[in-house]
């Protein structure tokens, strides 16, 4: 789903789950069966030797994926920072094609014939105003969510499957939409000069409010969740989950596998809501080893905290944005405001004006939450290191980056683009790690099963 401007940055600000996969190799599947793509296992020679040579070993790790297969995913990627700037675009060309056209004024008289009531005026225009931009953008969001998906073989959705999960998602931003602007603009009827401040607290309350729910009751919409079944997985994650002070009495998965290959997991909640949930990739691609390096990751997120650091560094954000959308939006209704008939903040037919000033900070700003969240994803990959104690299984599913990322960027374009460490960065660790560890990891050393959801080793 891609939400729309001002709502899409709430709903980022609840932070993503974090999906990854890694180069595989296909396994004889049964007639009319897709194959599953196992998780590349093998550990590179150049990173079995004593001492270990960091850079050689990453190095080695990256050779796995070369060749049409690095060229595709780079390609994806790279197409992706033109999928960002044309986003932006469009939804800015969008807002003013309804401030000039003076369509935005003409949804705001069809709100007051509504509703006399001012409070509510705001959320129906918000109804209008949704379906206009959502059939507006809906060509440009059916190419970026499915045929360029399909094109890279990153999608496993059919067109009306694909058009039912957008759907969804179209009909819970509506619904929370019009909950978080109907208190914004009743925050800017009664501050007036400061809603800035009330309004940004607004916004956070609602991001918060999106990370709380979103597991229990948006998740769901999508995916089906049920306990795992596979006894041994169980009993790895919970260990790991008991050791980490983690009070979560059940695993659960989730059927992705309907809508991709990639793999996925995350720890969520809290006041005695706290679930752990792993896709059925994850299940069906991966071994014990590999698993249990997810799944600490996501640990990692939940254990440090880093959903309510995020909060308080967009309670640092939102008001600066806030306060610069105050300023420019008067200059511009100074200036245009007649001809778009839009009387002043307060009016609801200046919605698109807003949510363009806020949207156009937000995407200057891309690079400073790309590296605040690109900081958090490395503190979940050291936590998982120093949990789980995989550092080869940490680099195969780093390898996953390969699929849908670029692996080895340049340091400016992994600061401008990346919100993950870039896979070299991760390998990079992992062999880093492994090398200060060597004496411990020959003391757990385990013999290696090659078929999904075994242990593995670290060292050989």
């Amino acid at each position: 789903m891609r939400s729309h401007l001002f709502h899409a940055h709430l709903a980022a600000a609840a932070l993503a789950l974090l999906p990854t996969a890694a180069r595989a190799a296909d396994e004889a599947p049964a007639a009319g069966v897709k194959p599953i793509k196992l998780i590349y296992r093998d550990i590179p020679p150049e990173a079995q030797e004593t001492p270990l040579d960091v850079n050689k070993a990453t190095r080695a790790y990256l050779n796995f994926v070369s060749g049409p297969a690095r060229e595709k995913s780079d390609a994806y990627f790279e197409g992706g920072y033109w999928i960002q700037l044309w986003n932006f675009l469009i939804n800015l060309g969008i807002a003013f094609l309804l401030l000039q056209s003076r369509f935005s004024s003409r949804m705001r008289a069809n709100a007051e014939r509504v509703t006399k009531a001012r409070w509510l005026q705001p959320a129906v225009y918000w109804v209008q105003y949704f379906l206009a931009v959502g059939v507006l953008s809906l060509p440009f969001d059916i190419y970026v969510g499915y045929f360029r998906e399909h094109q890279y073989d990153l999608s496993n959705l059919t067109f009306a499957g694909w058009l039912g999960e957008h759907g969804k998602g179209a009909l819970i931003g509506l619904i929370l939409g019009s909950l978080a602007l109907t208190a914004l603009y009743a925050v800017i009827r009664k501050v007036q000069s400061n809603w800035w401040i009330w309004g940004a607290g607004v916004a956070l309350a609602f991001a918060i409010f999106g990370a709380v729910i979103g597991p229990s009751f948006l998740e769901p919409v999508f995916n089906k969740f049920k306990p795992v079944q596979n006894q041994e997985v169980r009993e790895h994650v919970l260990r790991l989950a008991r050791a980490n002070g983690i009070p979560a009495t059940d695993v659960y998965e989730f059927d992705a596998s309907k809508q991709t290959d990639s793999v996925s997991a995350h720890v969520s909640g809290f006041l005695g809501t706290t679930q752990i949930s792993l896709n059925d990739n994850l299940l069906k691609r991966c071994n014990i080893a590999q698993i249990e390096s997810v799944m600490a990751h996501e640990m990692g997120h939940y254990v440090l905290n880093h959903v309510l650091k995020f909060m308080f560094f967009m309670a640092l954000i939102l008001p600066l944005t806030f306060a610069f959308a105050q300023w420019a939006f008067r200059r511009l209704v100074a200036a245009r405001g007649e001809k778009w008939d839009v009387r002043g903040l307060d009016d609801p037919a200046g919605m698109p004006l807003l949510f363009a000033v806020i949207s156009t900070v937000f995407f200057v700003l891309t690079p400073v939450l790309n590296s605040m969240t690109r900081q958090q994803e490395m503190e979940a990959d050291q936590f998982a290191l120093n949990s789980a104690y995989q550092p080869d299984a940490e680099a195969q599913v780093d390898l996953a980056l390969g699929e849908y990322r670029k692996l080895d960027p340049g340091p400016l374009e992994e600061i401008f683009f990346y919100d993950h460490p870039s896979g070299r960065v991760r390998i990079e660790t992992a062999m880093r790690w492994k090398a200060e560890h060597l004496q411990e990891l020959r003391a757990l050393q385990t013999t290696t099963p090659t078929g999904p959801a075994t242990t593995d080793a670290s060292v050989r």
